[in-house]
């Protein structure tokens, strides 16, 4: 995704930040997520069916960005409290170790220290969202975990590094959450949270969408996140908006699109960009 010579990118891969929800509550029915789940299944269509899936998941964290390489990866119930049936969720998706050696060694190229685990499984910021979005579990997927520095910049750069990643028809997914105040979700006592939320969630899809912001605005915006209106507010810690980060940093434009969407009351954004 290269920047011309106006500093116009041109997407090779398909690019997704989407919010997954809590835990297995968009698979088990829960109507605080139903228009989370009704957002997904749609946004499926709007993509040709992936040859592969990349998925930079909130829910793992590594000293330097490390890749799921193993054949068949099972799956991690990285959640407590819920209800038995979630602990024997299915979703028999194989791994792509191709893929995940192309993406080490666009890291690598960049001079970003990397690593793969041929072990690791994939966790339910991989297996929810894609069992909404492609239930058939036929197709292959890397998951790619977040540096646990959780420096922005940082997560800018691993995008950059990807920016020229060759890998046909491949969709990349940051699967976070634009809005992860979770005392917030079920605390009904502060009356301005709602106020606070929607002064970062629109902040967020000005910075990431406004056409009128050069890319060197886009990029520190993203960059200084938490000076942001209300954003520690909506994001005391940042790992669930970091995704978000390496899909901009791989699109290196403004977003085709911003979807907004209502999960557990709480307003929230989607964002996609397509493939030129």
């Amino acid at each position: 995704m290269g920047a011309g010579p106006e500093g116009d990118a041109v997407s090779k891969v398909n690019l997704f930040y989407l919010s997954h929800g809590g835990g297995p509550m968009p698979l088990l029915g829960d109507p605080g997520h139903r228009q989370m789940v009704e957002s997904l299944q749609a946004a499926a269509k709007r993509f040709p069916i992936p040859s592969a899936i990349l998925v930079v998941s909130a829910h793992w964290e590594e000293g330097v960005p490390t890749l799921t390489s193993g054949a068949n990866p099972p799956l991690i119930y990285d959640y407590y409290g819920f209800p038995e049936e979630s602990y024997s969720i299915e979703y028999p998706c194989p791994g792509e170790p191709v893929l995940a050696d192309k993406v080490r060694a666009a890291l690598d190229q960049a001079g970003i220290d990397s690593k793969l685990d041929g072990e690791r499984g994939f966790d339910h910021g991989l297996f929810v969202p894609l069992k909404l979005m492609y239930p058939e579990a036929d197709i292959p997927c890397v998951q790619l975990s977040l540096v646990n520095s959780l420096d922005a910049r940082a997560h800018l750069a691993i995008g950059q590094a990807l920016a020229d990643l060759e890998y046909d028809n491949l969709l990349v997914i940051g699967s976070g959450f634009s809005f992860h105040n979770m005392r917030a979700f079920f605390d009904r006592s502060d009356t301005e949270a709602d106020t606070k939320n929607a002064q970062f969630q629109d902040w967020l899809a000005e910075t990431c969408a406004g056409a009128d912001l050069t890319e060197a605005e886009r990029t520190e915006r993203l960059a200084r996140w938490d000076q942001a209106p209300s954003a520690r507010f909506c994001h005391p810690r940042e790992e669930h908006l970091l995704p978000l980060h390496v899909c901009y940093g791989m699109a290196g434009r403004a977003s085709d699109d911003v979807e907004p969407v209502t999960v557990l009351g709480k307003d929230s954004r989607m964002f996609y960009w397509f493939a030129s």
